[in-house]
Formats: structure tokens, C-alpha cells, sequence
């Protein structure tokens, strides 16, 4: 199964823009499954994935931000310790 890149989009969080690129892939019953891919670094990503594209564009503005600050506060809790 291949994915067909639909867009690429930027998200700002805490003053750090990260790149979020849109995905659309055929499933094996012919419907179409989209998925978002936010960059966070080299090797570090968040992926999501949804029905359809406004519900995920949706989820990506809501919930990666959340993602992004709870990674934050574990990093913090892991040096303090």
C-alpha cells in the first residue's frame, strides 16, 4: 500500500514551528484512509490518523500541541530527578 502526500502544513506550539505532512492511502476494501505525520525532529515524529482529512487537520491542531507540552514536562521531570 502506498501513501500519496497530500500536503505539507506548519503548526506552532510554544513558538517552535514543527512540519506536518498529510497522507492519503487506499485501504484493501478501496477506501481512503488519510494520516498525518508531525515532524519533531530527525528521528522523532507524531502520527495520527483519521477517516477523513478535516477531521484529522482538526485533531492535528488540537491535540498535538497537548502531545508536544506533556513531552515537555516528562524531559523536565527526568533531569530534576
Amino acid at each position: 500500500m502506498f501513501r500519496k502526500l497530500l500536503k505539507t502544513d506548519e503548526i506552532e506550539v510554544a513558538d517552535e514551528r514543527y512540519t506536518v505532512r498529510y497522507y492519503e492511502q487506499r485501504t484493501l476494501r478501496g477506501t481512503r484512509r488519510y494520516s498525518s505525520e508531525v515532524m519533531l525532529g530527525p528521528a522523532d515524529r507524531i502520527i495520527m490518523d483519521d477517516d477523513s482529512l478535516n477531521s484529522l487537520e482538526s485533531r492535528v491542531v488540537r491535540l498535538v500541541p497537548a502531545m508536544i507540552y506533556s513531552r515537555a514536562l516528562v524531559a523536565g521531570r527526568q533531569t530534576a530527578a
